[in-house]
């Protein structure tokens, strides 16, 4: 049991989540497809935060042609290459799954405003910043990688 949490430590990023239930968020994913690499952005409002350690995600929700659409992140996961907050949230559950019954209007959060918001937003922009140059990595290894496949 003890092996099992020193690797489970390892693989834990202390900086990887920086947004709480609510916020509005971009979700930069990285997708394979065969032998092509490309990023995916997808944004939507985070309407849980699930488990603990290495097994904790988030679920992100978004409409999308009039239909919800709902996608669970592996918070510590490669594949996710950042996390940026749009908007900062003002809830009071921890769980926000009410927002599927509701259209239009009633599904909105509303937005957390002042110098507490703020701060909130640095802090991510911050954690942003170190993402970005990862994200840049990735871009060139996958453009060297399409171009020796050509």
């Amino acid at each position: 049991m003890d092996l099992i949490k020193t690797i489970e430590e390892q693989q834990k990023d202390e900086n990887s989540l920086n947004f709480s239930v609510g916020d509005t968020v971009k979700v930069h994913f990285e997708i394979i497809e065969g032998k092509t690499k490309r990023i995916q952005i997808y944004e939507g409002v985070v309407i849980c935060i699930k488990n603990t350690g290495v097994r904790k995600t988030f679920t992100v929700r978004k409409i999308s042609y009039g239909v919800g659409v709902e996608r669970v992140f592996p918070v510590y996961s490669p594949r996710v290459i950042k996390v940026d907050v749009i908007r900062v949230g003002k809830v009071r559950r921890s769980k926000l799954y009410y927002i599927r019954d509701k259209v239009g209007k009633g599904a909105k959060v509303k937005e957390l405003i002042g110098p507490k918001a703020m701060a909130y937003l640095e802090a991510s922009k911050a954690a942003t910043k170190a993402a970005e140059a990862q994200e840049a990595a990735i871009k060139a290894e996958a453009k060297a990688e399409n171009a020796a496949a050509k």
